[in-house]
């Protein structure tokens, strides 16, 4: 079993809608997944109790009980665990990036964002098992913030996942129904970019290095 754990000490970042949705695409790819919220406001085990679908599962659970929580997973067969932390609780951060096999650091290219991010890579950086990565999430259409936000991002010494997640209005009239994107518009922009943000995960998880995300921006838009 691998693990993912997104993480933000900034709230409002886009954890939990990119947690969903990958998980979703996971499912889809045929792994079975399980999303692990330690959330107290409890968002993505909402949206689970909106779904429809009996997959991918979703399940609560205490920082502290983590690793008890993956263990059980592991042995029940689960491929890939996501797990989903709150902004600002350092405990539930700092336990989901020992037990991840990759962090991800959703980041929407703002200048608050920008600032707050140094302080959730150091927490990451002490803790996990290999460099997270910054997926920027919630790019306007229009205008270059995000290259601008790239490159600022780099010069921390962080890696940038080439696939970029815009602002659509698909992510939330989904989630209203307990869907990801994919499913609410499987032919939409928004879709398109959580499969490309998957392809890009799923490449990382296969290699050990910060080398994972240097390679041709072509080939993680590619179908």
């Amino acid at each position: 079993m691998q693990t993912l754990a997104l993480i933000a000490q900034k709230g409002g970042t886009g954890k939990t809608t990119l947690a969903l949705s990958l998980a979703v695409a996971a499912e889809a790819a045929g792994k079975a997944t399980l999303i692990i919220d330690l959330d107290p406001q409890a968002s993505a085990c909402n949206w689970g109790d909106r779904r429809t679908g009996e997959v991918p599962a979703v399940m609560d659970a205490q920082p502290s009980r983590l690793p008890n929580a993956l263990d059980k997973a592991a042995r029940a067969g689960v491929d890939l665990a996501i797990v989903d932390t709150p902004a600002r609780i350092e405990q539930a951060a700092a336990e989901a990036a020992k037990a991840a096999d990759l962090v991800i650091i959703p980041c929407k290219p703002s200048i608050y964002d920008l600032e707050t991010l140094h302080a959730t890579i150091d927490l990451v950086r002490s803790r996990a098992k290999r460099p997270p990565v910054v997926v920027l999430n919630a790019v306007p259409a229009l205008g270059t913030r995000h290259e601008q936000a790239a490159q600022a991002i780099k010069a921390m010494g962080v890696a940038v996942c080439p696939a970029l997640i815009g602002q659509r209005v698909a992510f939330e009239y989904a989630a209203q129904l307990g869907q990801s994107a994919a499913e609410y518009e499987p032919d939409g922009k928004a879709a398109a970019e959580i499969r490309h943000l998957y392809k890009s995960i799923c490449r990382a998880l296969d290699t050990t290095t910060q080398g994972d995300f240097a390679y041709d921006q072509a080939t993680a838009q590619s179908g």
